[in-house]
């Protein structure tokens, strides 16, 4: 499969290396230029290119940047053509990207991306940590394989998400539709909580939005306070801790 990938951070390198090791035709682009990321293209197998190289002639374009980046690539995404496969790992913090005002009165992130980009996007990856990722990984039927939830409308669209979902190492999930993606955004409970397959399909169930949003800044406030200096394993208690409400559901 040809994929293109728009963001070379921590989740955008991790899929550009897992997917270059599938034999997939991999490009890969950031904001910096093919120079600053010639030596991780060699590295795992890809192309370095543009933003504009990276859209064209591909089946699938993986979009891994910060939220409020995403409308930069409107021009981009809108030029492509309607079965190109759009899937974006991102996550609204407004923290970070700032108000946004109809997510903020309730319009699912991704609802409110795929207008802005004027195409379809596939919601996955969003939920799973950088380290996760790329270490946790694991061969289909394990009894540790963690589970990613994959949302969108378009359902030929989300199928290709879903297998490629697969390839990374982990069981994909079917959390709906776009409209019902804020299920998987950030402060949910199945949002970097390492749940399996048959347990996120629980817990996409107790998502309540403002809930959501306050587990969000609890979880900032720590990363600030603690500068990240959690192990893995204790991070994800933590995560739990926070995102699950007490007693409703046991790991």
């Amino acid at each position: 499969m040809k994929i293109g990938i728009i963001g070379t951070g921590d989740i955008g390198a991790t899929l550009a290396r897992k997917f270059a090791s599938r034999r997939h035709r991999v490009k890969v682009a950031n904001s910096r230029g093919p120079q600053s990321i010639s030596e991780l293209a060699h590295e795992i197998g890809a192309d370095a290119v543009t933003k504009e190289e990276a859209v064209q002639d591909v089946e699938v374009i993986i979009i891994s940047i910060p939220f409020a980046k995403n409308p930069d690539l409107a021009h981009l995404i809108r030029s492509i053509p309607s079965d190109v496969v759009v899937i974006d790992t991102s996550n609204y913090i407004p923290q970070r990207d700032g108000q946004i005002a109809e997510i903020d009165n309730g319009k699912a992130e991704s609802v409110w991306l795929s207008e802005i980009l004027g195409h379809s996007i596939v919601k996955a990856w969003n939920a799973v940590g950088a380290t996760t990722l790329s270490d946790y990984g694991r061969q289909a039927g394990a009894l540790d394989r963690i589970a990613i939830p994959v949302a969108g409308g378009d359902e030929n669209a989300k199928s290709v998400a879903m297998e490629l979902v697969e390839q990374t190492g982990f069981d994909a999930v079917d959390s709906g539709s776009l409209a019902e993606s804020w299920r998987q955004q950030a402060g949910t409970p199945v949002f970097c909580t390492e749940a399996k397959a048959e347990d996120m399909k629980k817990l996409l169930e107790l998502a309540d939005r403002k809930r959501a949003s306050r587990n969000l800044e609890l979880i900032l406030k720590e990363l600030g306070e603690r500068g990240g200096k959690r192990s893995h394993e204790e991070s994800v208690r933590f995560t739990r801790s926070i995102n699950i409400p007490d007693g409703q559901f046991e790991f």
